[in-house]
């Protein structure tokens, strides 16, 4: 069996972008959430795809913010959007998925504990991560975890992590670390753009690795003198930023394997869409419990 693990959070904020907008009765916009629901649903009606579960960020903030000031927060982010959160987790437990709704960790965390619990599982042939999040990709493991672009179709494997980021899976918290990361707040360590982390972490897998001998790396002395001196200077900040981006492993999952096979739909989805005046979701239903 396959287990599909889906980055809720970033489905809503994709519906958000994508979807039609539409108000419910009482005049609180749902448009994503109903995107959210009918790109489950698409998802649910490949005869493949039996286990799912489905993380969210149930509160942008998390832990991490604690550790650092910059890390990002609910600020700035629009409000017709925060505000359908706990709608769309209701409506995406309603369809009788499994959700994940995280305060204290965040969804990827979730995602990465779930990883790393079932792929121990013999019964279960693969996992694949319904998300475009570049923390996510230390999580790949061969072809047996995968990450999957469900937009633009696109499938990364280890092999796929290596091509696209020059380094492989377990050195991904380290290349965010260096290159940082303005989508989670913290930026980086100066002068160690892309290309030139990749080159290093290729050699030397993890910053604590990296010699602090500039003629020991493998590009041209100047280069490598000034990304050693950055390093150096700023060496806690970096073992920081990676612990940051580092996935938690930890989150108190109470579901097993068998939880997450879909069942078909709770009978509550219909009330839950009659209230938001949208009739046409459990028309398209095609199992109920």
């Amino acid at each position: 069996m396959k287990i599909y693990l889906v980055d809720g959070t970033y489905e809503l904020f994709r519906s958000h972008f994508g979807a039609p907008p539409k108000k419910a009765p009482d005049g609180l916009e749902i448009g994503a959430t109903l995107g959210l629901v009918r790109s489950m649903m698409l998802l649910l009606s490949d005869p493949e795809v039996t286990h799912v579960a489905v993380a969210f960020d149930h509160v942008i903030e998390s832990f991490r913010n604690k550790m650092y000031a910059g890390y990002k927060s609910s600020e700035g982010v629009d409000p017709v959007i925060l505000n359908q959160f706990e709608l769309a987790e209701k409506l995406v437990s309603a369809l009788g998925l499994v959700a994940w709704p995280q305060v204290k960790f965040e969804a990827d965390d979730a995602i990465a504990t779930a990883v790393e619990r079932f792929k121990k599982v013999k019964s279960v042939d693969q996992i694949v991560i319904c998300s475009v999040d570049k923390d996510l990709t230390q999580m790949v493991d061969g072809d047996r975890v995968i990450c999957w672009d469900r937009r633009r179709e696109i499938l990364l494997d280890e092999k796929g992590v290596v091509e696209k980021f020059g380094v492989s899976p377990e050195s991904i918290p380290d290349y965010l670390a260096l290159v940082g990361d303005s989508a989670d707040g913290y930026p980086g360590i100066q002068g160690w753009g892309a290309k030139s982390t990749a080159t290093v972490l290729a050699k030397f897998n993890h910053i604590e690795s990296i010699p602090k001998d500039p003629k020991k790396l493998p590009l041209g002395l100047g280069r490598a003198t000034t990304l050693v001196e950055n390093l150096q200077e700023n060496y806690d900040d970096a073992l920081l930023f990676r612990e940051l981006s580092t996935l938690r492993k930890d989150v108190p999952l109470k579901e097993t394997l068998n939880d997450l096979k879909w069942q078909g739909a709770y009978p509550r989805l219909k009330k839950l869409c009659h209230e938001l005046g949208e009739e046409r979701i459990p028309e398209r239903i095609t199992k109920w419990r």
